[in-house]
């Protein structure tokens, strides 16, 4: 069985959690820049055995420019990684087909139909070895981020993650989103939150250069945001 994208939902991963035969009823999600430590695969050896959890949430620790960031607000990084397939799929998030955003959930979370709980080894995530890499990266997930803000900040039947302050990390991080979505100085704010408020001052250099890139991140965002925006009153009402 072979995934062949037609430019609409579902995409790659969704695909694979339906349609795939799976021999065993636990999923480990992990990308190429990602390694799993031993301490890690201890517990995730461990964690599969359990009978009353459904998934568990593991902690990503970022690599940039030769070491680890500790702050930032980029530690701790919960992600659902280790599910049981029948119970999870990624949200869909609905963009234009005319976006080129790749056949790939890449910022979309697990929706996850059951308990979840915790893993306390971190999965060590290689994705900023250089600025370069970073820049290509966030040059794309921009793209993603403004062409899905519209549906990121309002609820969309069960299909996209919820967003409230009371919630999972990722829920709080969608909640703060939605309430930034509308802010002037977005850029600023950006840098102010993960410099100061999210101390990534402690981070030195490395922290410095990441907040910077961030607030340069969350510019692209309100860039391509207006652009989308003027094209498509440019475009006129559907029909005319």
């Amino acid at each position: 069985m072979q995934f062949v994208w037609n430019g609409k939902l579902p995409r790659k991963k969704n695909w694979a959690l339906e349609n795939i035969r799976w021999q065993h009823d636990w999923v480990l999600i992990i990308d190429a820049d990602e390694r799993i430590t031993p301490e890690l695969e201890r517990e995730i050896r461990q964690a599969i055995r359990r009978t009353d959890v459904d998934g568990f949430y593991l902690n990503r620790r970022f690599w940039f420019l030769g070491g680890w960031i500790r702050h930032c607000g980029y530690f701790p990084s919960w992600n659902l990684r280790l599910f049981r397939h029948r119970q999870g799929r990624y949200e869909q998030v609905e963009i234009d087909d005319d976006i080129a955003s790749g056949d790939n959930e890449v910022h979309e979370h697990v929706l996850l139909n059951g308990r979840a709980e915790f893993l306390s080894a971190a999965m060590e995530h290689y994705a900023f070895p250089d600025i370069a890499t970073f820049i290509e990266k966030h040059n794309r997930y921009s793209t993603w981020e403004a062409a899905a803000s519209a549906n990121l900040h309002q609820q969309s039947g069960g299909r996209t993650l919820g967003a409230t302050p009371f919630g999972t990390a990722a829920e709080r991080k969608r909640w703060l989103k939605r309430l930034a979505a509308k802010a002037p100085f977005r850029p600023i704010w950006r840098f102010l939150y993960h410099y100061l408020w999210k101390q990534g001052f402690r981070d030195g250099h490395r922290g410095w250069v990441l907040c910077r890139l961030l607030a340069w991140y969350e510019r692209m965002i309100v860039l391509k945001e207006r652009e989308l925006k003027d094209r498509a009153a440019n475009r006129g009402p559907a029909g005319s």
